[in-house]
């Protein structure tokens, strides 16, 4: 038996509702370019419903999906600007203030026992 994978049966509150504004987003432009799901499937590359899972913001669906939409709609370059580094307040700031460039050191080993 499969393990269940918690997050996707119950992902925390913020992830559930970003993900349920990137789908209405999607569906949105989607609309707006007058394209119908069955278009916008076989142009990526996939069934319909699948279409239906990522403007309905469903866990499960695969970022591959949502990255293939965007870019069916001439928007792939808005994905790029996910997690930008340069628009991280709270990074910068803890940047600043700790000096780190990278999440974690090498150790060295030692034979002192």
């Amino acid at each position: 038996m499969a393990a269940r994978n918690l997050l996707l049966a119950a992902p925390p509150y913020e992830v559930e509702l970003a993900l349920k504004t990137l789908g209405a987003n999607i569906r949105t432009a989607r609309l707006r370019r007058n394209l119908s799901i069955a278009q916008v499937a076989a142009k990526i590359g996939v069934e319909r419903h699948v279409i239906g899972d990522a403007e309905r913001g469903k866990p499960s669906t695969g970022i591959v999906v949502y990255a293939a939409l965007l870019w069916a709609m001439g928007m792939a370059d808005q994905l790029g600007r996910v997690a930008d580094p340069l628009r991280d307040e709270e990074g910068l700031t803890l940047a600043k203030v700790k000096g780190r460039a990278k999440a974690g050191g090498r150790k060295v080993l030692d034979n002192d026992f």
